[in-house]
């Protein structure tokens, strides 16, 4: 079948502008998800990305429930959105693309709970590759799923199905999941933001496993600040899953926001893979510019390692994890799972608990060069895939095909990063092209902040924040001075040499040993200070605030360009017996007149 449809909506799905739609009147949850529930019906013939389409009688008791409830109470009224079918959904099979292995949940999985809760309302079960085993789309009875722009090529997996329900305009985001890069090939490949945030941040309790330890959840959106709104509304510490993690304040819903300076990372040009395509390396380096134009420093960055830990997924003791799902229907049934599965599987059963252990360290020494190379980084910059590949490609050399598309995907999950997919251009045959910004892990929001300004130009507003805090020093902890190895040992790093906005005055506070200044604010006859702003892990903060003895504290300071940052204050009593010293303009200026103590 090769019928030509519209990809365009039949109403904008975007989730500011479907709620404005449901607020007017101008739409009805009822009859706009009927619509589109109709809608893809029609395309499913042609491009296979239900498996399960709710009908419209599984769909009345969501209806019901909105009726009685009003807009302004649930953040996502009638938001129609699509579930991959190995994330159970209550009443309806879940299968993982294997009939044989299904069955029907009592009970959703957290995050579509959550989701129902607010407002959300599912459109049905989306195809996905057998167990999650796969980044191509191809590997499932229920059909090959072909890419949202051009039917030659696949719509990228494992997450199959999810991807093409938004780009084609019937959900307003999807829920995928990724182990390898199942929540990011698929978003480049189909023009969409791909979020697999941090390990245990979106609750995994309701989903079939590929590798327990590793997997995660994903979202599929238009925006990066759809992402943004729904991982806010779901970041939560979950009783039912015991890998879920507490999500850290930095990395809540005001990290989100314009930007500061920032370093990022780019692969050294021998790490650089784009097997054969032409277009890539100008793709990229296109990319690349456009983040330095948002205020980016580009670092090289030596991948290596990695894309050594990245090999341990499938070529270490992780395989024997998927087995352990899969393993005993496998065995029971062979015809049951498809025989590309049973070839990604079949070393499973000789790794032993030596080999397991000897894996594990080895990924620990790798994590900690690669936690190292980024310790002065906000985040790094890959390609998603090197080089899309053809269906017809994919069927003639399955695992060498399906291996090219995880090269820069499959170390993420391992080495416990976040990452964000994010579209980066079109290439000559019209196929979307995407990038991956990768950061530590609760760096969610922030690396969410980068994929918003890439795609489009930053909004004025407060600075994006990632897992490390500004600080503002004016005195002994400036660079040089004595207390200054408080931040370095810290693993702070001096950001700018600045000024206060011109609303202050700086005082020479009485006693010692090391002698300090106070920096007030006044109303009147303020000056511009000269000041250093800092970094510090946001983890280090507490213990760094601890070692301020009074009357000196942490409180937010006024930079010149209108900034706000944490910084030196000084309580009103502590200039009891201190000198103004304001007109020196800075510390350092005072301490070269020789007026103040030696400070060495």
């Amino acid at each position: 079948m090769n019928m030509i449809v519209s990809t365009q909506a039949m109403t904008d799905l975007n989730l500011d502008t479907l709620r404005e739609a449901y607020r007017t009147g101008r739409q009805q949850p009822r009859q706009l998800i009927l619509a589109l529930r109709e809608r893809a019906a029609a395309l499913n013939d042609e491009y296979r990305m239900f498996i399960h389409l709710l009908t419209p009688q599984e769909l009345e008791p969501y209806f019901t429930a909105l009726a009685g409830r009003h807009l302004d109470d649930l953040p996502l009224y009638g938001v129609p959105f699509a579930i991959k079918d190995n994330i159970d959904l209550a009443g309806v099979p879940t299968t993982a693309a294997c009939p044989a292995f299904a069955y029907v949940p009592q009970r959703s999985a957290t995050l579509v709970e959550q989701l129902i809760a607010l407002g959300a309302v599912p459109l049905g079960k989306t195809n996905l590759d057998q167990f999650a085993t796969g980044l191509n789309g191809t590997r499932s009875p229920y059909g090959a799923c072909r890419n949202s722009v051009l039917a030659d090529y696949p719509s990228g997996g494992s997450s199959a199905g999810s991807p093409l329900a938004v780009a084609l305009g019937l959900a307003s985001f999807a829920l995928g999941t990724d182990t390898a890069g199942s929540g990011r090939v698929p978003a480049a490949l189909n023009n969409l933001v791909g979020l697999k945030a941090s390990k245990g941040l979106l609750s995994t309790a309701g989903v079939v496993p590929a590798c327990r330890t590793l997997d995660c959840v994903t979202t599929f959106t238009r925006t990066a600040r759809e992402a943004s709104h729904l991982l806010a509304l779901t970041a939560r510490l979950d009783p039912r899953d015991e890998y879920s993690r507490a999500n850290p304040a930095w990395n809540d819903a005001t990290a989100f926001g314009a930007l500061r300076p920032f370093r990022f990372g780019v692969p050294q040009v021998q790490d650089l893979q784009f097997f054969g395509c032409d277009e890539g390396p100008a793709l990229f380096a296109a990319a690349v510019s456009r983040l330095e134009a948002l205020g980016g420093q580009a670092v090289s960055l030596d991948l290596s390692p990695f894309l050594e830990a990245a090999r341990l997924l499938y070529d270490g003791p992780w395989v024997a994890e998927r087995y352990s799902v899969v393993g005993e229907l496998a065995e029971r049934d062979p015809g049951a799972v498809l025989p590309v599965i049973h070839a990604v599987l079949a070393k499973a059963p000789g790794v032993d608990g030596v080999q397991t252990f000897r894996a594990q360290y080895r990924l620990q020494r790798l994590k900690a060069r690669c936690d190292a190379l980024m310790a002065d980084l906000e985040c790094v910059l890959t390609p998603t895939i090197g080089r899309p590949v053809t269906l017809a490609e994919l069927a003639a050399e399955p695992v060498l095909r399906n291996a090219e598309l995880g090269y820069y995907t499959n170390f993420m999950n391992l080495l416990d990063y976040s990452a964000v997919a994010v579209p980066a251009g079109t290439m000559a045959n019209g196929l979307p092209w995407g990038v991956t910004l990768f950061g530590r892990a609760f760096t969610d929001q922030y690396l969410l902040s980068l994929a918003n300004a890439f795609q489009a130009m930053p909004l004025p507003g407060r600075a994006a924040r990632n897992d490390r805090v500004a600080v503002v020093v004016c005195g002994a902890h400036l660079d040089g001075l004595p207390l200054n190895g408080q931040l370095r040992q810290r693993g702070g790093r001096l950001l700018e040499a600045t000024h206060s906005a011109a609303h202050y005055r700086l005082h020479a506070l009485a006693g010692g040993p090391v002698q300090r200044p106070g920096m007030v604010r006044v109303a009147e006859h303020g000056v511009a200070i000269a000041v250093e702003v800092w970094e510090l892990p946001s983890s280090e903060l507490g213990s760094f605030l601890g070692g301020v003895p009074a009357p000196l504290g942490l409180g937010k300071v006024e930079l010149s360009d209108g900034r706000w940052e944490t910084g030196f204050i000084c309580e009103g009593i502590g200039l009891e017996g201190a000198t103004d010293i304001s007109e020196f303009g800075g510390w350092r200026a005072w301490l070269a007149s020789g007026q103040g103590r030696t400070q060495a």
